[in-house]
């Protein structure tokens, strides 16, 4: 069974996490992704956060399945002309440098054209056009700038980040759909074009429903907000805490263990259909008529206390039987599970959403799969390239040079003086 992306070949430019996101997901979707890295150190996530010594680190393969690496020095006139040859054979590049490094590499948008004018070249940057265009920006940065952290945390405290790298992997996902987006009009136009996905545009998608909630402001407090009916609210939207951001009453409850355990905790929502069975369960059934509990609205001005009460009954299970009590009265609920449960957990094996990879220099080790399923395109994650492992094949299979080009090119220096000391 063929893959949904096979014959179309990316070249990847990147590095650290927003754009290896996107061009291992187009791997996984069976791209052929043809990583380019520097001669002697690579990606620079080979070595960062490294836990075994003379091994990559979990942080480059988790991020480069599937992928082929070639090593090559580009500031070398072979090198640069190595890389022109893949420009030509190439579908799309994607690159995630500083602003204008292309530029000084000599490969600007008119070049990579007069190069491949069905090239799509697909970049990653902090800012879109704008005073922000030629910053730096890292995850949390994004996340600041993007309106994620000054809606996170609660009222009376810091802003701050989240865990979910929603700025570097969250732009990367939005990359691939450019790209995928791209090749399709391309189908009809022949041509390329540029795609460009800024990190702080990536998060404040992400963060659409602030945005809704800024303009909500106008019209009044917004109850569903643990501000209400007590708090004050300024000219921006607050920190909510744990309160949901959809309209459905929510907040997280402790469980029993709590005290010992910093995740024995459940999301609970007190959601308006089943407010008859959450009385039922939690022993309160004169809430069900009461006026000052049998309504939304009325429920509104009282919902930490509700959930207070909600808590006094779920202190005495585990977040497991809780879920299990409210699931079979379809109150909507979710345990808050530690990284170490999940990854324990075998029915994520058993979807494709965790695996075991084998590797040959740190042993196996565990990773997120491909989290989009296909149903005629099943991911199969290999592990991430060696520094430099498919030279050799890349520039005869791909670009098609002979023995004696091969030996010109490593004689020139354009793939580094540790590749041309191995060949000797």
């Amino acid at each position: 069974m063929g893959k949904a992306l096979e014959g179309v070949r990316i070249l990847d430019f990147t590095h650290v996490q927003s754009g290896p996101t996107c061009t291992q997901l187009l791997a996984w979707f069976g791209a052929d992704v043809i990583k380019v890295e520097r001669p002697g150190e690579g990606d620079i996530t080979r070595s960062q956060l490294r836990d075994l010594p003379d091994a990559d680190s979990l942080y480059f393969t988790m991020l480069n399945h599937n992928k082929r690496s070639i090593t090559l020095d580009t500031k070398t006139p072979k090198g640069k002309e190595v890389l022109e040859a893949l420009i030509r054979t190439c579908d799309v590049m994607v690159e995630n440098f500083a602003p204008g490094v292309l530029e000084r590499m000599g490969f600007s948008w008119e070049r990579i054209q007069e190069l491949n004018p069905a090239m799509i070249v697909a970049s990653v940057k902090g800012f879109g056009p704008g005073p922000y265009q030629d910053c730096k920006v890292y995850e949390n940065v994004a996340q600041c700038a993007g309106g994620a952290a000054s809606t996170t945390g609660f009222d009376d405290g810091p802003p701050m980040v989240t865990g979910a790298q929603i700025g570097d992997s969250g732009t990367g996902l939005h990359l691939a759909l450019g790209i995928v987006t791209a090749l399709y009009q391309r189908k009809t136009t022949g041509r390329g074009q540029k795609v460009l996905a800024a990190m702080q545009d990536s998060v404040l998608n992400l963060c659409r429903v602030k945005l809704r909630d800024q303009q909500r402001l106008a019209h009044g407090p917004m109850k569903e907000y643990p501000q209400y009916p007590n708090g004050e609210f300024g000219d921006t939207v607050p920190r909510a805490g744990n309160a949901s951001g959809g309209g459905q009453p929510g907040w997280i409850l402790k469980c029993k263990g709590w005290e010992t355990d910093p995740n024995a905790y459940i999301y609970f929502i007190a959601q308006a259909p089943v407010w008859k069975s959450i009385c039922t369960v939690i022993g309160r059934e004169e809430w069900i008529t009461d006026p000052d509990y049998a309504t939304p609205a009325a429920r509104l001005p009282r919902l930490m206390e509700i959930f207070g009460t909600v808590e006094d009954w779920t202190k005495t299970l585990s977040k497991f039987e809780v879920m299990d009590i409210l699931n079979k009265y379809d109150i909507p609920c979710g345990p808050i599970l530690s990284m170490k449960e999940i990854a324990e957990d075998q029915s994520l094996f058993a979807t494709g959403t965790l695996v075991e990879v084998p590797h040959p220099t740190r042993g196996s080790y565990l990773t997120v799969g491909n989290p989009i399923k296909l149903s005629d395109s099943p991911t199969e994650v290999t592990r991430s390239p060696l520094l430099g492992e498919h030279t050799d094949e890349i520039l005869r299979e791909v670009l098609g040079f002979d023995d004696r080009d091969i030996m010109d090119i490593r004689d020139s220096g354009a793939l580094g003086l540790v590749e041309r000391m191995a060949a000797e």
